[in-house]
């Protein structure tokens, strides 16, 4: 029987758990989902720490998370609840998916892998949660389809070139977190006038001249 395809080198390993939490930050369950299928149709070998996403029970729930967070994100005000609500969500999990990928021989590099997976799982759900908050004061609903379908791209291409090239995703990386940082600061600033608007408008409907 052909061996399968194995993640031996520790530039993908280390590719493998970027990608994993930075996804985790805007789609978590796409994440656990195709990596898990991944392992189990033999399209790669898994290390050691995620075999556990390969698990049916595993995939048939993340599968499950998968199918309502694909409608869910794509409703208007609907995907910034799921999104505060999976604040508590995905974070962890982005940190305990990048320390499954590099410490199933090191404690110490477990620790540091969750910290690293962790960081990029929180600027990412920054990012997003900001996002949509400013795409949610448009008055038109296709918007949100659109940036929700980019997502949906974004994550499976991250994780083929994780797992592909290494060296090209770490550059797409390294460029995806500054551009994230950039548009937070942005968006923060922008929500930020749109919210003191909106509090000079009803106070001025308030006290009327």
């Amino acid at each position: 029987m052909d061996s399968l395809p194995a993640l031996i080198d520790p530039p993908q390993f280390l590719a493998l758990a970027a990608a994993l939490g930075f996804a985790s930050g805007f789609r978590l369950y796409a994440a656990v989902f195709f990596t898990g299928l991944a392992g189990f149709m033999g399209w790669v070998e898994l290390p050691a720490g995620l075999h556990v996403l390969e698990h049916p029970a595993v995939l048939g729930a993340s599968g499950f998370m998968l199918f309502v967070e694909f409608f869910a994100d794509k409703i208007p005000y609907v995907d910034s609840v799921w999104d505060a609500a999976h604040t508590l969500i995905r974070i962890p999990a982005g940190a305990a998916l990048a320390a499954g990928a590099l410490g199933a021989d090191s404690t110490a590099m477990a620790w540091i892998a969750a910290l690293v997976g962790g960081g990029l799982a929180a600027t990412s759900h920054a990012t997003k949660m900001t996002a949509r908050a400013a795409v949610n004061t448009s008055p038109e609903p296709f918007s949100n389809v659109a940036v929700s379908l980019f997502e949906d791209g974004w994550v499976l291409f991250l994780l083929w070139l994780s797992a592909t090239h290494p060296a090209i995703f770490t550059v797409v990386l390294v460029a995806s977190v500054v551009a994230a940082i950039v548009l937070l600061v942005v968006l923060v600033k922008f929500l930020q006038a749109a919210v003191r608007e909106l509090r000079d408008f009803f106070a001025g409907r308030r006290l009327p001249k």
